[in-house]
């Protein structure tokens, strides 16, 4: 199922990543963490879709994606760092793996936060946000998506890695198993992972050798 919606608003969140609010069709729902294939209604773009998280919550009466754009070639996110108010996407059918099972520790690098945006967002609508924890790497602090709503939501549970900038006033550590042996205190609880294929595949068998249960490693398979 193909719709096409307008896009309301645009907006950079850091230097390259940019946040769309997009009209909502009617009856067009969503569980937060889940994703669509997005593309845009321009001739030339309309068949080349990509994956993206919603980021809003499902009772907004608006889309939210917050999509990391690379400009460096002419891909599906060099086009959307172009387009503005007025312009049209068309969105897809919902489909995605990665849902809140219960309290943990999400892990993420770079735009793999964007799942857990919404998931957090629904927690701390709730109230339910509890003893959650975020573990969150990028290559430097200007690549920080959404830095203070994430410390305003989680406080202290908010835990930025910074890989490749050494000035940095957060955790220049790289997340490995030294890493979360000496962070995570309970492997018990459910682990939710995003990010780069490769992180993602060597931090789950990392987990796994630590004694997470693989029934609660959560990540899009």
């Amino acid at each position: 199922m193909e719709q096409i919606v307008k896009i309301l608003s645009a907006k950079y969140v850091t230097h390259n990543v940019r946040q769309f609010r997009l009209e909502k069709p009617a009856g067009y729902s969503f569980i937060p963490g889940q994703a669509t294939e997005l593309s845009i209604n321009k001739e030339g773009w309309r068949e080349e879709t990509r994956p993206f998280t919603f980021t809003c919550l499902n009772d907004d009466d608006y889309l939210e994606f917050t999509i990391k754009t690379y400009t460096d070639h002419d891909g599906v996110t060099n086009q959307l760092s172009k387009v503005k108010e007025g312009d049209e996407l068309i969105i897809r059918d919902v489909w995605g793996a990665i849902e809140y099972k219960g309290a943990g520790y999400f892990i993420a690098g770079g735009a793999g936060i964007t799942p857990f945006l919404a998931i957090l967002r629904q927690l701390n609508k709730d109230g339910a946000i509890g003893d959650n924890r975020l573990i969150f790497s990028n290559k430097t602090d200007k690549d920080i998506i959404l830095s203070d709503e994430l410390k305003s939501m989680l406080g202290a549970n908010a835990h930025f890695v910074i890989t490749g900038q050494k000035d940095s006033m957060y955790d220049n550590r790289r997340i490995d198993a030294d890493f979360l042996k000496a962070e995570i205190k309970d492997f018990s609880k459910h682990f939710y992972i995003c990010g780069p294929d490769a992180m993602v595949a060597e931090l789950s068998d990392i987990l796994g050798q630590l004694g997470a249960d693989s029934d609660s490693v959560v990540f899009e398979r």
